[in-house]
């Protein structure tokens, strides 16, 4: 067979390993930290090798120092097993801190690149049907902390003490071959206990931890809606639907925690008996001639520190279950929602939008939500979009800003696909209200700036483009007023205008309001048409969702949606001469009549 050079092997191994680890983001982050692991490893080694000096000390002291009386024979000897035993202890100590530093390491190097895949996993977990509770995006940062307590924790040392049992077995094969068969036995049943545990907590455990979590985010969600809940007296009946949730994740839960406390019971009876049979083998031997009176105690020593990291495994094998699922999860949710590495592109866009044909629905739906849709948006326009609730109004904005999932077709933003640009770079530019209001914990300030850093003159021109800065001036604090969480501190007319200067904030490009008026008093609406006729000579592109007739008036172009389907599209006076055509009853002339017949 003809052989590669030595050259040639590594750089297929680097090939390999480049290839393999491009595939699995968890893995290749894991192998970054590989001379960490490798060091971890020789310390658990030295730290092994000296786990043998109180049996080699047992052996000096009974068959040697009583043997010979010898004074100097025990000083030195106590000498030398408090030297090694000093270095045992450094060793333990410098791979508990190396297990720690790598802990830390682990959590900058998965804390950002998750904390991305959790929003790109929730985008299609909110429009999932079928996604299952376990795969969850919340559950990403839970498994986080998952894998770095296992990775840093006690249980981690089983598996760096695992490949020193065979030594200990063979030293114990040394002492006297009967030893080492005895040894051999207890290991098998050990394995056998942890196999075992595996094959019956797996499964219970998974099952269990999918019902403990149903019930919580049950509970959560509810929570949401307290004022709603107490003032119509809904609790008891909550209760009785969540107590049904609960009761069956406690069931489950008893299950599990039965199976698993059987085989925790297992195997402390395998090991208080391994600690009897090896002291009576011994004595036994002892009494035939065939092992000393210090041979016996060390093996007994011997056998419980050669048994203890398979001891270990199985007492802790419920972490390593759970490590292994969070350590699954993770790994599919990395892979499936990389970092964006889209380049910038360092230009800003106009805004110019346009739609070619696009299709969306969302997963389990046969009949799509939006249908062939085409419209074109040039900057310095307000384009108004109406039609009937369940239309895709919603859907066409998630869409236009490329956070739904479209089936074909092109959503084009400056002559280029709206998802070629790098959402970090696009987001400044972009402004959106959307129809179900979200605000953060935090200041005014905080949540009009998008979370960033504050630029004061631009927070105060959002916040007047859309008539709110003399009402922030009137409050405590001024911009500097909490607002509670999801801004539980205001009014529904002032959270949605701070929502509203929220996407206004900077000046963007395209704007994006979704129903912004549903909450808004005539001075609001007032705000509003301002901010829209403000942006417009601006040069912005805006586009407008809305049941209020009154927003015709800001249009220039109008969008008519029908069941996912474009009904009517064009210069609003053409649209309006268009309906008035089809409908010549003055009722139907109106634009309150667009929305309700399209």
């Amino acid at each position: 067979m003809k052989k590669f050079p030595r050259t040639c092997d590594n750089k297929k191994f680097q090939f390999f390993m480049r290839s393999y680890l491009s595939k699995n983001p968890l893995w290749a982050v894991l192998w970054q930290l590989r001379h960490a692991f490798l060091a971890a490893g020789i310390f658990s080694m030295v730290a092994n090798m000296l786990m043998l000096t109180p049996t080699l000390y047992m052996l000096q002291v009974y068959d040697r120092v009583m043997m010979s009386q010898s004074l100097g024979t025990l000083v030195a000897v106590s000498i030398l097993a408090l030297f090694l035993l000093a270095v045992l202890a450094f060793s333990e100590w410098v791979r508990s801190k190396l297990l720690v530093r790598m802990g830390l390491r682990i959590d900058a190097l998965l804390s950002r690149p998750l904390f991305h895949a959790c929003f790109g996993a929730y985008l299609s977990f909110k429009t999932s049907s079928n996604t299952s509770l376990s795969s969850s995006p919340t559950q990403a940062l839970i498994d986080l902390t998952q894998l770095r307590q296992f990775l840093t924790g006690n249980s981690i040392f089983a598996f760096f003490d695992a490949p020193w049992v065979p030594i200990y077995i063979a030293v114990l094969f040394l002492l006297h071959p009967w030893l080492g068969v005895l040894a051999l036995v207890f290991a098998a049943l050990q394995f056998t206990l942890a196999w075992a545990g595996s094959h019956l907590t797996k499964r219970p455990q998974r099952t269990a931890s999918d019902a403990q979590q149903q019930a919580a985010i049950f509970l959560q969600s509810k929570l949401r809606n307290i004022e709603v809940i107490e003032s119509m007296g809904m609790a008891d009946k909550l209760f009785e639907r969540w107590t049904e949730r609960n009761q069956k994740a406690l069931a489950l839960s008893m299950g599990y925690q039965e199976r698993s406390s059987s085989v925790t019971a297992w195997s402390k009876f395998v090991r208080y008996t391994q600690q009897s049979l090896v002291l009576g083998a011994g004595a036994l031997l002892v009494i035939r001639g065939e092992l000393s009176p210090g041979a016996m105690i060390a093996a007994n020593v011997l056998m419980s520190r050669a048994l203890a990291p398979i001891d270990l495994m199985v007492s802790t094998w419920g972490s390593f279950l759970s490590f292994k699922e969070s350590f699954n999860r993770m790994g599919s949710l990395l892979q499936n929602y990389p970092m964006e590495n889209t380049p910038l592109k360092n230009l800003a866009p106009k805004g110019n939008l346009v739609l070619k044909n696009v299709v969306a629905t969302a997963p389990g739906r046969e009949v799509p939500i939006l249908r062939d849709v085409s419209v074109i948006i040039p900057a310095g326009s307000v384009t108004v979009v109406l039609g009937a609730s369940g239309s895709g109004k919603s859907t066409l904005a998630k869409v236009m800003l490329g956070v739904w999932p479209i089936e074909s077709g092109h959503v084009m933003l400056d002559d280029e696909p709206v998802l070629s640009w790098h959402r970090t770079e696009l987001g400044p530019f972009v402004g959106y209200l959307p129809q179900d209001i979200e605000l953060f914990e935090g200041t005014i300030a905080q949540n009009i700036a998008r979370c960033g850093r504050i630029a004061p003159q631009l927070v105060i021109a959002a916040a007047t483009a859309c008539g709110l800065h003399e009402t922030i001036l009137r409050m405590p604090k001024g911009y500097d007023s909490l607002m509670g969480e999801a801004g539980a501190l205001l009014s529904g007319g002032q959270r949605q205008r701070v929502a509203l200067a929220r996407a206004l904030y900077g000046s963007p490009a395209l704007v994006v309001l979704d129903e912004p008026n549903a909450n808004l008093d005539d001075e609001g609406e007032a705000a509003l048409a301002r901010a829209v006729e403000g942006l417009k000579a601006q040069g912005k592109a805006v586009v407008l969702i809305t049941h209020r007739s009154g927003a015709v008036t800001m249009a220039d172009r109008i969008l008519i949606l029908h069941e996912g389907a474009v009904q009517a599209s064009g210069p609003r006076d053409q649209v309006l001469a268009a309906i008035r055509a089809k409908q010549p009853r003055p009722p139907a002339s109106t634009p309150s009549q667009i929305d309700t017949h399209g």
